[in-house]
């Protein structure tokens, strides 16, 4: 009873929260006119012009693509602390965000790419190439939760450092990273939504998936082998799901920290 209590004001907060995120801005708004613009059957012409651009063009972009950033983070915190074994494991110690952020840096300073859909895709190839070659250097010694931390800590410190040496050689490459390396939703459209929709949607699906063996997981890699279960696909999986979650999200928002290691936690 209690898990449903706390299910249920969780999702009470969230209807709150996502009624807040359209209504209140740096731009007041009246009530009355955030539900006018809401209502797809109102004819804009007859409705304040600021109030439509405001709230279907900034607002509500913004908060459809919090919605599944903020799933597709949670649900690759739990992924990522079920794999590992580790309570305190966050999904970019896996290397996914150090891949993305390298990824679009190289875009800027090489191909001069621009825009917050070309940042997304750009972002989503660096963390695919990261989490492959994280997942292929760990599987040397079995793919266990100790080896893939230290290749995906090891992989980032190098992402990293290749990061900072290009950013800190181009100004213009920097300006462009600094803004995409805040980590917000705000100033995306739904543009950069629909684009990491699909993703999200199929690395959520694998999640769903991979989910059933994490308790079998957490009892060792030997156990779950004894009961019939082959760890490597299981993992590949996880890590898949994980990558694409991740790698969607960092792509779409810039790196988001913190959420990733907290949500499983109050889940």
């Amino acid at each position: 009873m209690r898990r449903w209590t706390g299910f249920l004001l969780l999702i009470a907060v969230l209807v709150v929260s996502v009624m807040a995120s359209v209504a209140i801005g740096t731009r007041y708004l009246p009530l009355a006119e955030v539900v006018d613009a809401l209502l797809p059957y109102r004819d804009p012409a007859s409705m304040s012009a600021d109030a439509v651009g405001i709230v279907r063009e900034l607002r509500i972009p913004r908060t459809a693509l919090g919605l599944i950033v903020g799933l597709a983070i949670g649900a690759a915190g739990a992924l990522a602390q079920g794999h590992t074994r580790n309570p305190l494991a966050d999904p970019g110690m896996l290397g996914v965000n150090a891949g993305a952020a390298c990824a679009v840096v190289i875009g800027v300073y090489v191909l001069g790419i621009q825009g917050p859909v070309a940042f997304m895709l750009c972002g989503l190839i660096g963390a695919l190439i990261a989490s492959a070659a994280v997942f292929g250097l760990a599987s040397l010694s079995g793919a266990g939760p100790l080896t893939l931390i230290l290749a995906g800590t090891g992989l980032s410190a190098l992402l990293l450092a290749i990061t900072s040496g290009i950013v800190l050689s181009d100004s213009v490459t920097l300006d462009a990273w600094r803004f995409w390396n805040v980590g917000s939703t705000a100033g995306r459209g739904m543009d950069v939504f629909w684009a990491g929709l699909p993703f999200i949607a199929v690395g959520l699906l694998l999640a769903l998936g991979s989910g059933f063996f994490l308790n079998v997981l957490g009892l060792g890699d030997d156990m779950t082998k004894s009961l019939g279960s082959r760890v490597m696909v299981i993992r590949a999986v996880g890590i898949g799901a994980i990558t694409l979650l991740i790698g969607a999200a960092t792509a779409a928002c810039g790196p988001i920290t913190f959420l990733g290691l907290v949500v499983p936690h109050l889940a």
